[in-house]
């Protein structure tokens, strides 16, 4: 069920007061001061598509702060992506200012200070999830972070077009599909990262972006089989298994690395869910395409540094702390 909150039966005079708190309660602790004598009606639309909070924003004209003292009290391990569809906002950070026009997107880092003018009513799309559930490197972050990304770029456009998707089909989805498919969100961003410092496939790169996010999708809906192997995956492309490991070296990473952090990101989940108290770790395994419980423990405990068992009974009693990232090697 999506997080509605609107300001439309607040009193004129309290507005102001109740979308601060909204906004730092959905999003980060932030300084929000509205532009506008008599606050019109505003409203936040929020979905959970796995670690990634997809919320459409509309509001009258307002400027937004993150300060030093705002990051120390929380949030700053976040990012946020606005994809502007209404209006125009300027954004500062690092030294770097940004012109935000409807077609454009940028991200900001929660975890430095920055600042958002917003001098006329807008609507835009905001993506917003912790850096620990992409594979976004520091460097990458730099290259991304007040940068505005116009979709007349072809990768551009194809990652904005990706989010549009995403956050319209936000409501319908099952949350394991939603939570795959925000996946290959962040691994996109990732591609737009690589191709800004210069690094890109030595093909048309919207061709090429377009079908490593097809074999991307192919791959999560097929985590569970065992013999999904990069031979199957390519067939089922009509490309070659030496285009589909050129597609992946584009993303510093092997096709095998990808599919096993997918695989133990699942099974993490599952392990940690209340409800699997009782499934067997062979079980989980065996739903994720594990070949052996034996493996798939191996791999666990390098990743997470706890064995599956250590991990399922942490979650039981509440003790779980965040865990560290099955994140792709090679960045």
């Amino acid at each position: 069920m999506p997080v509605v909150l609107d300001t439309a039966r607040v009193p004129s005079a309290d507005r102001a007061e109740y979308w601060h708190e909204a906004v730092s309660r959905t999003f980060i602790p932030l300084d929000v001061a509205l532009l506008e004598s008599a606050p019109v009606p505003a409203t936040i639309t929020s979905h959970s598509l796995g670690a990634v909070q997809v919320s459409l924003v509309q509001a009258g004209p307002q400027r937004v702060e993150r300060s030093a003292g705002l990051i120390a009290r929380g949030g700053e391990d976040h990012l946020t992506l606005a994809l502007q569809h209404r209006g125009t906002a300027r954004l500062t950070q690092d030294g770097h200012q940004v012109e935000l026009s409807p077609g454009t997107f940028a991200i900001s880092d929660a975890g430095r200070p920055f600042a958002k003018e917003l001098l006329e009513p807008f609507l835009f799309t905001a993506f917003h999830w912790p850096r620990s559930a992409g594979s976004l490197s520091e460097e990458d972050l730099r290259v991304l972070t007040a940068t505005a990304f116009d979709t007349r770029d072809d990768t551009a456009r194809l990652v904005a077009g990706y989010l549009e998707c995403l956050s319209r089909s936000a409501g319908s989805m099952e949350p394991a599909l939603a939570s795959w498919l925000a996946v290959t969100a962040l691994d996109l961003l990732a591609v737009l990262a690589y191709e800004r410092r210069g690094r890109s496939v030595p093909d048309a790169p919207e061709a090429a972006l377009a079908t490593l996010a097809r074999v991307k999708d192919y791959i999560l809906r097929h985590l569970g089989d065992p013999g999904l192997a990069p031979e199957r995956i390519a067939a089922a492309h009509y490309v070659s298994v030496r285009y589909l490991h050129k597609l992946f070296r584009f993303e510093g990473v092997t096709v095998a690395r990808w599919i096993q952090c997918r695989r133990l990101d699942m099974a993490r989940r599952d392990l940690a869910r209340p409800t699997t108290g009782r499934v067997s770790v062979a079980a989980v395994a065996g739903r994720w395409g594990f070949v052996s419980a034996s493996h798939f423990s191996r791999a666990f405990r390098a990743a997470y540094g706890a064995s599956p068992r250590e991990w399922q009974a942490c979650a039981a009693t509440g003790a779980l702390a965040d865990p560290r990232p099955a994140a792709p090697a090679g960045r």
